[in-house]
């Protein structure tokens, strides 16, 4: 993990006024909330602390998660316990070749007691959406999320319908298997806050999963948040300041991820596109998020580093030659970290 780095403005805490205390206090209350979630996750989640904070830290964010990995990782429990544990309404599409966009969002059906049209709504209307292996859809009914992503609403027969709020969309891929799958677009890949990589478990964690499926059946997952809570969360983390230096920071490295401005050589050969004000924006409030959890009111350019792998990933594109040499756009964001330092503190 990178060296922490505090800037050098604004203070760890506002001004002492009674607004200030009022937001301290929020902040303390959301951190007990955020320990007894994990607590509450953990009831069914076997290691992957880095995947669970990052997809927690998203949704305090306000934002979309990708999540990569092959089968059997946990990703589906994962979502399924983050929606039991925080009272979220659940729904899930499992995305196959002939699903259709109104299989989603909804469609158009005759009523039977009017006589006329009604919309029925899709799985789409609710607060947390599990996509699962979205890449396996057709590109028509991927772009069907493309709106309730961005607007949080869906249109059908010309009329606007607003999805509940809050309003998730977590998705699941695997990287491995290929045949029958459609690559997301860029348009889509750039609406998702974070990608999260789910790593395969330890042999310890394999053996504490092993003992936890085939054995007795497992206590519920307690309700320790509310959707409001969320949505106030959300609200908070809007708060947190970013100093001027560090925002440069993040500006600095998003820049340096487009081959026609890099100061990066292997960004320059290898990157076919770079990361688009969306990635400055998953910087920027992904560092907050992180600071607010260790109970500070200003970025670190910590923050900013910790959070560069799993905003910018999805948002860089290689070309042809770094495909032939074995490099992905992690490697690149990694080399931009490496290159593009934060500035010296006076």
């Amino acid at each position: 993990m990178h060296e922490e780095r505090a800037a050098e403005t604004p203070a760890e805490t506002p001004a002492e006024t009674p607004a200030a205390a009022a937001l301290a206090e929020a902040a303390a209350a959301l951190r007990e909330r955020l320990a007894a979630l994990d607590r509450a996750l953990r009831t069914r989640i076997v290691g992957q602390a880095e995947v669970v904070e990052q997809v927690v830290d998203a949704l305090l964010a306000g934002g979309h998660v990708l999540l990569e990995g092959v089968p059997g990782l946990g990703k589906t429990l994962l979502v399924k316990t983050l929606a039991q544990a925080t009272g979220l309404g659940f729904g899930r599409v499992q995305f196959t070749p002939d699903l259709m966009p109104g299989d989603i969002t909804g469609s158009q059906v005759l009523d039977p007691q009017g006589g006329g049209l009604r919309f029925d709504p899709g799985p789409i209307f609710t607060n947390l959406l599990l996509a699962d292996e979205i890449n396996r859809a057709t590109p028509r009914t991927q772009s069907a999320l493309l709106e309730a992503m961005q607007e949080r609403a869906v249109t059908v027969a010309g009329v606007s319908h607003p999805l509940p709020r809050p309003f998730f969309v977590l998705a699941t891929q695997n990287p491995l298997e290929q045949e029958g799958t459609y690559p997301l677009p860029e348009a889509q890949l750039d609406r998702f806050f974070y990608k999260v990589l789910v790593p395969f478990p330890t042999e310890e964690e394999l053996a504490e999963i092993a003992l936890r499926t085939t054995g007795g059946e497992e206590p519920p997952v307690p309700r320790v948040l509310e959707a409001g809570d969320l949505l106030a969360a959300a609200e908070l983390v809007r708060q947190v300041v970013v100093a001027p230096p560090v925002l440069q920071y993040a500006v600095r490295l998003v820049a340096a991820t487009h081959p026609d401005r890099s100061p990066v050589e292997a960004v320059r050969r290898y990157a076919r596109y770079g990361a688009s004000p969306r990635g400055l924006q998953a910087l920027v409030l992904g560092a907050k998020v992180r600071a607010l959890r260790a109970g500070r009111w200003g970025v670190s350019f910590g923050d900013i580093e910790a959070v560069a792998l799993p905003a910018l990933r999805h948002r860089v594109a290689v070309n042809f030659e770094a495909r032939a040499e074995g490099l992905g756009p992690e490697d690149l964001v990694r080399a931009v970290l490496a290159a593009v330092r934060p500035p010296e503190r006076a």
